[in-house]
C-alpha cells in the first residue's frame, strides 16, 4: 500500500474502464487522484465510489481535444492542489470496421484529434506544470500502436503515433535535464465500453474472433492495465522512461 501516497495524479478519461480502473487504484494507493472526461454523470459516480472507499478524488469536465480546456483543468490542479505528480493520458475512442477507402477524411481527424492531439496537449501542458518539480505522465496506446490490424486504420495510426510521440518526449526531457519520466502502456483486448461497443457492433461472430486471437482465450480486465500504470506511476519505475509496457495476455508474443 501507498506505492504513489501523497501524490497529485491527473487521469483523463477517468470515468470508466481503463481511467476509472486507474483512479480507484491510484486513490487506494495513496494519491489524490483528478478524473476528467465528458461523461459527467459517471465522472461524478467514480468520485463517489472513490470517496466512500476512503480515497480523495474530484471529477472536472475536460475535452481533451482542446487546448483551452487543457490550460484550464491544468490551472484548476495546480491552484487546488499546488502541484502535478503523475498525469495519465487515457482519453480514447475506438473505431474500426470501414475499409481504408471507405473512411470519411472526418472520421480519421477526430479519431486523430481524440487519440492523439489530445494526447500531445496533455503531454505539452504535463511537462510545462511539472517542469520545476518533476513528475510522470503515462500516455495509453495499444497493441495497435504496435502492429496493425485490417480494418483499423485510423485508430492503429492514432496509437502508433502516441508510442513513438513517447519516446520522442521521454528523450527530450531526459536531455534537457527534466525530472519527467514519459512511458506507454499497451493493453491488448480488454473488456471495456470501448471493446464491448466494437463487439456489440460485430456481433457474436466478433467476440469469438478476439478470444481465438488470444493465447489466453480471454480478454483482460481494466484492473490489470490499472496495476501497470500504477507501476510506472510509482518510485519502482524510477529508471523506466521511453518504454512501453504491454500488457495482452500474450497477444503480441504470438
Amino acid at each position: 500500500m501507498g506505492r504513489v501516497a501523497d501524490k497529485i495524479a491527473l487521469i483523463t478519461g477517468g470515468a470508466s474502464g481503463i481511467g476509472r480502473a486507474t483512479a480507484e487504484l491510484m486513490a487506494q494507493e495513496g494519491a489524490t487522484v483528478v478524473l476528467s472526461d465528458l461523461q459527467d454523470a459517471a465522472g461524478d459516480e467514480a468520485v463517489a465510489a472513490i470517496t466512500a472507499a476512503g480515497g480523495q478524488a474530484q471529477y472536472h469536465h475536460h475535452d481533451v481535444t482542446d487546448e483551452a480546456d487543457w490550460k484550464k483543468i491544468l490551472a484548476t490542479v495546480l491552484g487546488d492542489h499546488g502541484r502535478l505528480d503523475i498525469l495519465v493520458n487515457n482519453a480514447g475512442v475506438g473505431g474500426g470496421g470501414v475499409p481504408v477507402e471507405e473512411i470519411p477524411l472526418e472520421l480519421w481527424r477526430d479519431t486523430m484529434a481524440v487519440n492523439l492531439d489530445g494526447v500531445f496537449l496533455g503531454v505539452k501542458h504535463g511537462v510545462a506544470a511539472m517542469k520545476e518539480l518533476g513528475g510522470v505522465i503515462i500516455n495509453t496506446s495499444s497493441i495497435l500502436g504496435v502492429v496493425g490490424l485490417p480494418l483499423t486504420a485510423a485508430y492503429t495510426a492514432s496509437k502508433g503515433g502516441v508510442r513513438l510521440l513517447t519516446k520522442a518526449v521521454a528523450i527530450e526531457c531526459a536531455a534537457r535535464g527534466l525530472n519527467i519520466r514519459v512511458n506507454s502502456v499497451h493493453p491488448g483486448f480488454i473488456d471495456t465500453p470501448m471493446v464491448g461497443g466494437a463487439i456489440q457492433r460485430g456481433g457474436p461472430a466478433r467476440r469469438e474472433a478476439i478470444l481465438r486471437s488470444q493465447p489466453t482465450g480471454e480478454m483482460g480486465q481494466p484492473s490489470d492495465i490499472a496495476e501497470g500504470i500504477l507501476y510506472l506511476a510509482s518510485d519502482a519505475a524510477k529508471f523506466v522512461t521511453g518504454s512501453e509496457l504491454v500488457i495482452d495476455g500474450g497477444y503480441l508474443a504470438r
